[in-house]
């Protein structure tokens, strides 16, 4: 029996039919059904974009928390500079009355003259630049309507944002060539405070090495006093000297400590200096480098100048004598340039001859 194509045709369309006549009565009525198609459509919105990529998405998830951190550290700012001049200020009250009467009473003239002006010229420097660096501003792009030429719109302030500016949530707004809030300054690092914040970290590395190399035999005299066990009865400390053997492992312990962890920090940014970048260009220009990398092109910082030339402009070297009165000893001058405009590379001749 053979099938005619007019039967199979016939048959075809009654089975089409049925089904069409189930989905109708399945169907959900119409209002319903442009309500939902109206929520699908908001979802989608909130969270689809032809520029959404993996970093996008996890800045979002973590909004939460980058709010609460932010609110934390802007209340706490007062706290953690409290904190540095307390422990700071602890320091050098045990140089001076425990330390200091060691020194003249066992060290040679030569070596006394040494500590006393070494020492003091380390604490002038880290006092001087920890108070430049947490009061003096670290810049802001006008709020008025200027000509300057400027990179992008800021979506938080809603203000033309110059090269290199970025917008704080702590401060709630841009700052010049921001490299990072600070929570022990209770400050931004930005254009004119960059140099001062630098400073202080070095001055106080140099600072806590000294001290922890200088005290190394103290703190081994005063451990092993307070530690070793005794197979005859124990010399007779008195309270003070207890005291003082205490004061000095504290002493010791702090600035060892101080001393590894702001070195590391110090030594990353000495690099980034080098490289003419600041902590968020560093992640900026990782990013930038893939991608043309991924085009077969080659990125480079428009503001690396040259090693040499980067640290001039960043210390405001003008002449030979500057490395001496502008980075050993105070100098509150101006950083180079206003911090809304850049020079370029590349720079065929030095940018601040020296």
């Amino acid at each position: 029996m053979r099938w005619c194509p007019s039967s199979v045709l016939h048959l075809l369309r009654s089975v089409r039919l049925r089904l069409c006549c189930r989905r109708g009565k399945n169907r959900l009525p119409l209002w319903i059904r442009e309500i939902w198609a109206y929520v699908r459509l908001l979802v989608q919105s909130l969270y689809f974009s032809s520029l959404t990529d993996s970093d996008v998405v996890f800045d979002s998830i973590f909004e939460p928390v980058f709010v609460t951190v932010d609110y934390v550290t802007r209340w706490f700012g007062m706290v953690f500079v409290c904190l540095v001049v307390i422990l700071t200020s602890s320091i050098v009250v045990i140089a001076y009355l425990v330390l200091l009467p060691l020194v003249l009473n066992t060290y040679s003239p030569a070596w006394i003259a040494w500590h006393i002006c070494y020492g003091h010229w380390n604490l002038v420097m880290i006092a001087f630049h920890y108070y430049k660096a947490a009061k003096t501003s670290p810049g802001y792009p006008p709020t008025e309507k200027n000509n300057r030429p400027f990179v992008s719109v800021c979506k938080k302030c809603i203000m033309p944002k110059p090269a290199r500016t970025h917008h704080c949530g702590i401060c709630n707004r841009c700052i010049l060539k921001m490299d990072h809030h600070c929570p022990w300054l209770n400050n931004c690092v930005g254009h004119f405070n960059h140099r001062y914040f630098f400073s202080f970290c070095l001055f106080m590395t140099l600072g806590c090495v000294y001290c922890s190399i200088s005290g190394r035999n103290l703190f081994l005299d005063a451990y092993n006093a307070l530690e070793t066990k005794y197979q005859t009865p124990a010399p007779p400390y008195s309270f003070k000297d207890k005291m003082i053997h205490k004061t000095i492992i504290y002493m010791w312990v702090l600035t060892s400590t101080v001393g590894v962890a702001l070195g590391a920090l110090t030594m990353w940014h000495a690099v980034l200096i080098s490289r003419g970048e600041t902590s968020i260009e560093k992640h900026i220009n990782s990013k930038e480098m893939k991608r043309m990398t991924k085009c077969g092109k080659v990125y480079k910082n428009p503001f690396n100048y040259g090693r040499l030339n980067n640290w001039k402009v960043f210390f405001g070297v003008e002449k030979r004598s500057h490395w001496v009165t502008r980075v050993l000893l105070p100098s509150g001058h101006a950083p180079h340039g206003d911090g809304l405009t850049w020079d370029i590379f590349p720079v065929k001749k030095d940018l601040i001859p020296v």
